[in-house]
């Protein structure tokens, strides 16, 4: 079994007053990005194609899925852990205009318990995985999901070792006989010639 994750495209800045979650749709680029990754996987099989339930997961979902003559499969256990915040700041943009605050969020991740959103991420994935033997299954969803399993995969501890980018693509391969084996991490090929 080849189990496909996929980070969401980019998508717009979210600051909420009232306090409510930011749930950012897709910007201009993340359109552009979404459409891309949907033809870079046309030629590829694709069994099932599972989504976070947040808009941007979605919205980057919906060319594939069309393309696939794919049903999208909501599934909340893969959603961020951040998914309540009422503040969307692509990292990006983060890093760019304040590099202080970046770093600030890059140590919170280090200290935060993630263990109970690992633990949700872990189960939710490996139903999946039990779900489809024998299968091609894309699955997607966020930047910490996306860490979640392939520090899973690797034995890494950090709960948020590595920087997914928007669309990128994190393969591996399942067997029958239960070992996992992560055969890439942050494919982006389909985004060469973009900012």
């Amino acid at each position: 079994m080849e189990l496909l994750l996929i980070r969401h495209a980019l998508p717009v800045r979210i600051e909420n007053p009232e306090g409510e979650p930011a749930d950012p749709p897709l910007s201009a680029a993340g359109i552009e990005q979404a459409a891309r990754l949907a033809r870079w996987l046309e030629p590829e099989p694709l069994n099932a194609l599972y989504v976070s339930p947040l808009r941007r997961a979605r919205e980057t979902a919906e060319p594939l899925a069309s393309l696939k003559g794919l049903e999208l499969r909501l599934e909340p256990g893969i959603v961020e852990f951040d998914h309540d915040s009422e503040i969307y700041i692509p990292i990006e943009e983060l890093k760019e205009q304040a590099p202080e605050r970046w770093r600030e969020l890059v140590q919170s991740y280090a200290l935060r318990d993630m263990r109970e959103f690992r633990e949700l991420t872990l189960s939710t994935l490996e139903r999946i995985v039990k779900d489809h033997p024998a299968s091609r299954v894309a699955v997607v969803c966020h930047g910490g999901v996306i860490n979640a399993w392939a520090g899973y995969v690797l034995g890494i501890g950090n709960p948020m070792f590595f920087e997914p980018a928007y669309t990128s693509i994190h393969r591996t391969l399942i067997s029958s006989a239960g070992p996992r084996t992560l055969v890439s991490l942050n494919e982006s090929g389909h985004l060469v010639g973009t900012r």
